[in-house]
């Protein structure tokens, strides 16, 4: 993966919903409605994630595998 496309858990969430255009879906899809979230400006990926007890892992191999995509399509 190209250096894994560059999310990190450390990421605040808005910051990936900029990034990767299905993360809304993403995070929905892990019990976590981060899309429509007002702490997701200042709350990163792995805080959500232990909020919802999600695995910030799958989570951010995810939207990393989204990133990658956007950027192959150019």
């Amino acid at each position: 993966m190209e250096s894994d496309c560059k999310i990190t858990k450390e990421m605040k969430i808005e910051e990936a919903m900029e990034l990767c255009p299905r993360a809304p879906e993403i995070f929905a899809a892990h019990g976590m409605g981060c899309a429509v979230c007002l702490i997701s400006s200042a709350e990163t990926i792995e805080e959500g994630a232990s909020m919802h007890g999600v695995d910030v892992s799958a989570i951010v191999g995810e939207l990393n595998a989204c990133v990658c995509e956007e950027r192959k399509k150019g």
